[in-house]
């Protein structure tokens, strides 16, 4: 599979499932700069229709990433602090 296939094939996954970069580069075993730059850079070198899509799916995590990290943090703390009392 060529970078261009690649690319294809995780704009497509992107678009389908609303996964974040860090998820679909677990899944299929690339680094998440790898993905982030096929969703992000030769989507659009591509010229090809996924790219506005998942350009978009890429612009709404960036929207709520800070929401998803203070959930996180939350929930850390949140489990610590039962440990701590039980």
């Amino acid at each position: 599979m060529d970078k261009y296939e690649r690319a294809k094939m995780l704009g497509k996954h992107i678009i389908e499932t609303k996964e974040t970069v860090r998820q679909i580069a677990k899944r299929y075993g690339f680094a998440k700069t790898t993905v982030h730059n096929d969703l992000a850079d030769r989507l659009r070198e591509m010229n090809s229709p996924l790219y506005e899509e998942a350009a978009a799916v890429l612009e709404e995590h960036r929207q709520v990433r800070h929401i998803r990290g203070g959930e996180a943090t939350k929930a850390k703390y949140d489990t610590i602090r039962r440990e701590v009392l039980a």
